[in-house]
């Protein structure tokens, strides 16, 4: 059976929780202040489509496909981005909630997240290579194994990334952030 193709549409405080959504192509579409949280969104692809205010909260992601899609002012709390498909996987985040969500295996090389709260965010083994992450809080924030080479956490908060388990080679870090990267020394810096 052939998938339903959607393009051009946008879809406002659209509670697709009660309703359920279309298993589809959505491509150029917009959510603006649509409830996705708890459901199944697997097997949809999403090209070029933009989410803004939306609540993505644990829903399930299993052979989505993102591609150049932005998220803005969203809650996407808890969700497992490595189930999506990912071929052609690209993101861009603003002004979003992505609390204990998981990139683990991904490659998001160029990735960039604008004021967002990551965390508890596990990136184990994550290509985040030459990725920019402005203003970006990453308390609890998992890397290990990532590669972020060329990647700018200028304005980063809170993460603590290990030297030697990671790598960093190039990446633009800044004052007082920079202290992250002595956390697993356990040394007193005063």
């Amino acid at each position: 059976m052939e998938r339903k193709y959607i393009e051009d549409k946008v879809y406002e405080k659209v509670d697709f929780t009660v309703i359920g959504i279309e298993l589809a192509e959505y491509d150029n579409c917009k959510f603006i202040n649509c409830n996705f949280s708890n459901i199944n969104l697997s097997n949809i692809a999403f090209t070029e489509c933009e989410f803004q205010g939306c609540n993505l909260g644990m829903a399930k992601l299993t052979k989505t496909s993102f591609r150049d899609v932005k998220f803005m002012h969203c809650k996407l709390l808890g969700l497992h981005f490595q189930d999506c498909d990912s071929f052609l996987i690209s993101f861009y985040f603003e002004h979003c909630q992505l609390n204990l969500a998981s990139f683990y295996k991904l490659n998001l090389k160029k990735i960039h997240f604008n004021d967002c709260i990551l965390h508890e965010v596990d990136f184990t083994e994550t290509d985040i290579s030459n990725g920019k992450f402005e203003v970006c809080d990453f308390a609890k924030a998992i890397f290990d194994n990532t590669n972020m080479e060329k990647a700018d956490f200028r304005s980063a908060l809170n993460y603590s990334i290990d030297p030697t388990k990671n790598k960093i080679k190039k990446a633009r870090f800044a004052l007082p952030g920079v202290i992250g990267l002595l956390d697993h020394y356990d040394i007193v810096i005063e």
